[in-house]
Formats: structure tokens, C-alpha cells, sequence
């Protein structure tokens, strides 16, 4: 397996837990243009504007602290998930944007 398939298992196992999150995002900031997926369609790493290529983990971590910009995190299924603000265009989403 590679490094973005054990990250998001680990994500996957861990315990249903509360976490804080950080609503303000600047402008200036990194953003997400690029994902891959696992074979059950869902994202497990994430490919930001500068190059950075993060697990799904990591990429929680980086928006609750405010350093991606327009995605949001919300705590559902018993987990943290990661998620395009909502502005009303399909082409943004992440599920839609291009696989890297």
C-alpha cells in the first residue's frame, strides 16, 4: 500500500472525537487543486497549489488550522470530513476537481 491509502485507513479506524475548528480563512492562502482517490472513490490525499501533497489526515489538520482556503470541516459519520465551502459551483468541488 502506499503512503496515502495507510493515512486514510488510520483515519477511517480512529475513534468518533470532537475537534475545534477554525471558521477564518484568508485569502493568500493555500488551495486544494488536485486529489486522489482510493478504489472506493473516496479522497485520501490532496495536492494543493504549491505542489504540497498531503494525506487526508494532514489536510484535516491544515484547514482546522486555517492554512487551505476555501474548504471547511465538519464533523460527521462520527468523523471529521473535509469538504469545498459551498459557493454554488459543481467545478470546484473536490470531488470534481482533477486526480493527481
Amino acid at each position: 500500500m502506499d503512503r496515502f491509502v495507510d493515512a486514510y485507513n488510520q483515519y477511517r479506524e480512529q475513534e468518533a472525537t470532537d475537534s475545534r475548528i477554525n471558521p477564518e480563512i484568508d485569502d493568500g492562502k493555500e488551495y486544494i487543486e488536485a486529489v486522489r482517490k482510493n478504489d472506493d472513490g473516496s479522497i485520501i490525499a490532496i495536492k494543493t497549489n504549491t505542489g504540497r501533497e498531503l494525506d487526508y489526515p494532514t489536510a484535516l489538520s491544515e484547514a482546522k488550522d486555517g492554512n487551505l482556503a476555501h474548504v471547511d470541516v465538519f464533523h460527521k459519520y462520527g468523523r471529521d470530513i473535509l469538504r469545498s465551502e459551498p459557493d454554488g459551483v459543481k467545478e470546484n468541488n473536490l470531488d470534481e476537481l482533477p486526480l493527481f
